[in-house]
């Protein structure tokens, strides 16, 4: 009887599981898909050995101001007050560990994905050679900000279509000595901040800009950049880095000297997908990565990366918020060398104490970690690593 027993649940468990995905393949042909992903390839992750060698020396960060705010993106310094913009679209200014707004692009209300665009999301913050601001504002641009009285300036609008485009989500930038030019990122003329999951898995491209704060002309430097997000400029300002998100890589635009004008590959195949970029006290870059591609390990990006069929799949059916769940927390900071080599690294596997790291700023013998999604700013000192 158990051979009998035993075939009725096959097919009992069959006819159940093809009237489940019958319907279920149906519904998937026929829901609409928000992206349209294309192939990307990518090379195996690098083996995290050597300077790469996972540990937990980010666990030993502090967190401060937990739970006042939230979001601290990027985390600029004014001697020894620090500035930074919140996912609440305010600029804040924090001065003996006090905390206090000093201005907003954006107007409430805030909170939801749905106010995202109105209330404005400030990202990238630079100080300029006058010690005002230089914000990129997700939704609404380029921005100086006086810190002293709050008062805001446009200089690049969204609004502005720029050789025809429009720019839906720009995200960083980085300042000349003088103050002349700035050099920023629009990570898509199609994706906002709030869809940038759908960016990571379509891998449509967009480019780097750069604008003459005398002349007030917008250029665009390149194109073809996929989810193009931090910048930094050089230290002897004769290129800019451009972190190519999707790709995992960063790229180099040479601004000045014989090679104006041209590119190259600076570092490629990261152990993560980067955020910003900084400079570092050594004459290197400290670079941000909020979810890395282990090997050994699995790696979910690598593994979607060349199977459009299946993101469309996991979109039609899932909101971003729920395929955010199942991006394993993992927070990576490293710092290269000024060839783009690899001189250490800091992790945090499971973003135990520090999460979701957009930027490491140094200062003073610390490295502050900005967060886009955290309600604190982790600081980290760098004699104890």
């Amino acid at each position: 009887g158990s051979t009998y027993s035993s075939k009725v649940f096959r097919v009992t468990f069959l006819t159940l599981a093809a009237s489940l995905t019958v319907p279920l393949l149906g519904v998937t042909v026929l829901l609409d898909c928000p992206i349209d992903p294309q192939p990307i390839s990518l090379k195996e992750p690098p083996l995290l050995t050597g300077a790469l060698e996972p540990n937990i020396k980010l666990r030993q960060a502090e967190r401060l101001w937990e739970n006042q705010l939230v979001g601290p993106e990027s985390i600029v310094n004014i001697g020894d007050v620090l500035f930074t913009g919140t996912a609440d679209g305010k600029i804040i200014k924090i001065e003996d560990g006090e905390i206090q707004t000093i201005a907003r692009i954006g107007h409430g209300p805030c909170g939801t994905r749905e106010d995202e665009p109105t209330c404005g999301r400030p990202l990238g913050m630079r100080v300029g050679p006058n010690n005002t601001l230089f914000v990129a504002d997700a939704y609404y641009g380029l921005y100086e900000v006086n810190p002293g009285t709050g008062e805001t300036k446009v200089l690049v609008s969204t609004k502005t279509l720029i050789e025809g485009q429009k720019l839906s989500f720009v995200n960083d930038l980085t300042v000349t000595r003088d103050g002349r030019k700035i050099y920023f990122t629009d990570s898509s003329s199609k994706w906002q901040r709030r869809d940038y999951l759908f960016l990571v898995m379509e891998g449509t491209d967009d480019g780097l800009l750069e604008y003459d704060t005398v002349t007030k002309e917008v250029k665009v430097l390149m194109v073809g950049l996929r989810f193009p997000n931090g910048v930094q400029l050089s230290p002897a300002e004769d290129f800019v880095l451009v972190q190519e998100t999707t790709m995992a890589r960063i790229r180099r635009y040479y601004v000045s000297g014989l090679m104006k004008g041209g590119a190259d590959m600076f570092v490629e195949n990261m152990p993560g997908l980067p955020d910003n970029i900084r400079l570092s006290s050594s004459g290197g870059y400290w670079v941000a990565m909020a979810a890395v591609r282990p090997n050994p390990g699995f790696s979910m990006l690598d593994f979607l990366s060349e199977k459009p069929w299946i993101k469309r799949m996991i979109f039609k059916l899932l909101s971003q918020e729920t395929v955010t769940k199942f991006v394993p927390k993992y927070s990576l900071v490293v710092e290269l060398s000024e060839t783009g080599s690899y001189r250490r690294s800091f992790h945090d596997p499971n973003g135990v104490t520090a999460a979701y790291v957009s930027e490491a700023h140094e200062h003073n013998g610390y490295l502050y970690l900005g967060s886009f999604r955290s309600p604190f700013i982790c600081r980290l000192n760098l004699q104890h690593v």
